[in-house]
C-alpha cells in the first residue's frame, strides 16, 4: 500500500501515476469500476510491444494487440476512429515498433484528459491520500 505522500505525488502528473506500480494498480481498478479498463490494458500492451526485440515476436504481438483491442467486435475494443483502425490494419502486415503509436497517443490522451481527473476526484483516491 502506498504512503499518503506517495499517493499525493500521483496528482502532479499522469506519468507519475503510470510509472508507480501502486498508482498503476489503483488507476486500473478505478478504470475497471468505470468499465473502461481496456484503455490502460491497451496502453500497457503497446508499452510492452515497443520493447520487443525479435521481429517474429513483434509480428505475433502486433496481431494479438490487433485481435484483442483494434478489430471490430474485439473482446477489449478501444474507442478509436476508423482511419486509425485502417492504418493499423495495414501497418501490422509489416509490423514495426510504431504501428500502434497513433492509437496509443489517442488512448493516453483520453485517459489523461477524462479518466485521470475523475480518478483524482474519486473517493478511492482521496482515501489513499489520507
Amino acid at each position: 500500500r502506498p504512503s499518503p505522500e506517495e499517493a499525493q505525488l500521483w496528482s502532479e502528473a499522469f506519468d507519475e501515476l503510470l510509472a508507480n506500480k501502486y498508482g498503476l494498480a489503483a488507476f486500473r481498478a478505478f478504470l475497471k469500476s468505470e468499465f473502461c479498463e481496456e484503455n490502460i490494458e491497451f496502453w500497457l500492451a503497446c508499452e510492452d510491444f515497443k520493447k520487443t526485440k525479435s521481429p517474429q515476436k513483434l509480428t505475433l504481438k502486433a496481431k494479438k494487440i490487433y485481435n484483442d483491442f483494434i478489430e471490430k467486435e474485439a473482446p477489449k475494443e478501444i474507442n478509436i476512429d476508423f482511419q486509425t483502425k485502417n492504418m493499423i490494419a495495414q501497418n501490422i502486415q509489416e509490423a514495426t515498433h510504431t504501428c500502434f503509436s497513433a492509437a496509443q497517443k489517442r488512448v493516453y490522451s483520453l485517459m489523461e484528459n477524462n479518466s485521470y481527473p475523475r480518478f483524482l476526484e474519486s473517493e478511492f483516491y482521496q482515501e489513499l491520500c489520507k
